[in-house]
């Protein structure tokens, strides 16, 4: 396969940019800089990207998963609960690219490309994380809104401005670019609420849509190029 076409297969950018991309000298085959994207490389070949290693498009899976409550985000738990790795039938050897709250339902990530997944979860890349936050006490004051607006003192330092908006008295979309412990409920405890029911329904180019709890589904090349462009280029993440 041909070197530009095994990029593009693998997610890495479109055909164009990675053609570019090799004329920039960022690409390596078996340590060695390249710069034809005519060059031939085939399975035995580690190929590589700004020294990251890509994952050969037949064996890089990544699956969106809608993860119900009392399901954890590990690969295996100590005390035998069901897991987030075991709501899907793989061969391969997949992990949660971060981490939900036990009781936190909706959209993570599970994937076999150990570099994806470290790239998506660095603070460096602020990969945007939205969810759809139910409170206990309503309506939610505009001020609270505002201070969630601005960032909020928390102990281990302030907050970096959310991207909140009211979708009922009792519901907020929140959106942070941090990946805090358990951040969102803190941050609107700091504002006087407490969080009933929380759901990630994003997480940078990703939507949950109509994914039922407890199902997963394979990204789209859009979904994964989209995705992929989001952890080269920190600008491209939504609203930024």
């Amino acid at each position: 396969m041909r070197l530009v076409k095994f990029l593009a297969s693998a997610g890495v950018a479109s055909r164009r940019a990675c053609e570019q991309l090799i004329r920039e000298g960022r690409i390596g085959v078996n340590g060695e800089t390249v710069d034809d994207p005519a060059r031939d490389v085939g399975p035995e070949d580690a190929v590589t990207c700004d020294g990251d290693a890509v994952q050969p498009p037949d064996q890089r899976l990544v699956l969106v998963v809608n993860k119900p409550a009392g399901v954890v985000s590990t690969v295996r738990d100590p005390q035998h609960r069901r897991t987030v790795v075991s709501l899907v039938d793989s061969p391969l050897r997949l992990y949660p690219v971060g981490r939900l709250d036990i009781d936190t339902t909706g959209l993570i990530l599970l994937t076999n490309d150990g570099n994806l997944a470290h790239r998506l979860t660095h603070p460096r890349y602020e990969v945007a994380k939205t969810y759809r936050v139910r409170l206990w006490r309503s309506p939610i004051s505009d001020d609270a809104l505002g201070a969630l607006r601005s960032g909020v003192a928390l102990h281990d330092g302030p907050t970096a401005p959310a991207r909140v908006r009211r979708l009922r008295p009792d519901t907020i979309e929140l959106t942070i670019h941090e990946g805090r412990n358990r951040q969102v409920k803190r941050m609107c405890e700091a504002v006087g609420h407490r969080v009933r029911s929380l759901e990630r329904v994003g997480f940078g180019p990703l939507a949950l849509g109509d994914l039922a709890p407890g199902e997963a589904r394979r990204l789209s090349a859009d979904e994964d190029r989209a995705l992929r462009k989001t952890i080269r280029d920190p600008r491209a993440r939504p609203g930024a």
